[in-house]
């Protein structure tokens, strides 16, 4: 087993998250535009229909794992396995996130972050606004990135949400794309069609959504209240 030593901190990998809470949405973005936007990955987005590819916005609370405390905003488009250009709904099932931004609001996490997987992190800080709806702001370096309102969707029975599902992740850093293979197990998740609205800001990550046509409708939006994961060492691709 590889470790790794953060902030005086030694980690055994896999690293593992016990609890978190997620809330997700799903948009149809220009494939031009999100390949524009990625393009220094050497990633290829993946078109679930001509000219048509798919961003996910998500927040994430990581509430009890091996990382502490802390939220996690992520901006992801999903990408053909490297080498490989398929296109179609089926293309999908075998898609991965490239992950282009990557805000945490805690340090340990960040440093975690970039020096195992080489994710885009960066520090942030947020605003949650949690009632019968739920909502989030983003703000870095004084400046409102981007924020999300989220309408309650419909529970998921568990026997269709609490399979195991290991989707690779990738990113790019200081020349280098990593692919990450995390194992996820979702419970109390729900779904519905839309029920995401995004609201932009003047920070340059906001610039970068604009780019790909926000704010628009989501395609499906979702929450799980409870994510266990467990994440392996990066892979140099």
């Amino acid at each position: 087993m590889s470790q790794h030593t953060i902030a005086g901190t030694v980690l055994t990998m896999p690293v593992n998250v016990r609890k978190a809470t997620q809330h997700m949405a799903m948009f149809p973005v220009d494939a031009d535009a999100a390949q524009a936007m990625i393009d220094y990955s050497g990633l290829q987005v993946c078109q679930y229909l001509p000219g048509r590819a798919i961003v996910a916005l998500m927040l994430m609370h990581y509430i009890d794992g091996d990382l502490g405390q802390y939220y996690e905003y992520g901006t992801n488009v999903m990408v053909n396995p490297p080498g490989t250009d398929a296109k179609g709904m089926r293309a999908l099932q075998s898609a991965g996130a490239f992950i282009h931004h990557l805000p945490v609001d805690q340090e340990f996490t960040l440093e975690a972050g970039t020096k195992i997987w080489g994710y885009p992190k960066v520090m942030a800080d947020f605003t949650i606004r949690d009632g019968h709806s739920y909502s989030f702001d983003v703000t870095i370096d004084g400046q409102f990135a981007v924020g999300m309102d989220f309408r309650p969707g419909l529970r998921v029975p568990a026997a269709f949400t609490s399979k195991p599902q290991d989707p690779p992740t990738y990113a790019y850093r200081d020349g280098v794309l990593r692919e990450t293979i995390g194992v996820m197990r979702s419970t109390d998740v729900r779904y519905r069609p839309g029920g995401a609205k995004v609201r932009l800001g003047e920070h340059p990550y906001a610039k970068e959504l604009a780019s790909l046509g926000f704010p628009k409708r989501a395609m499906v939006s979702g929450s799980a209240g409870n994510v266990a994961m467990s994440f392996a060492d990066a892979q140099e691709v």
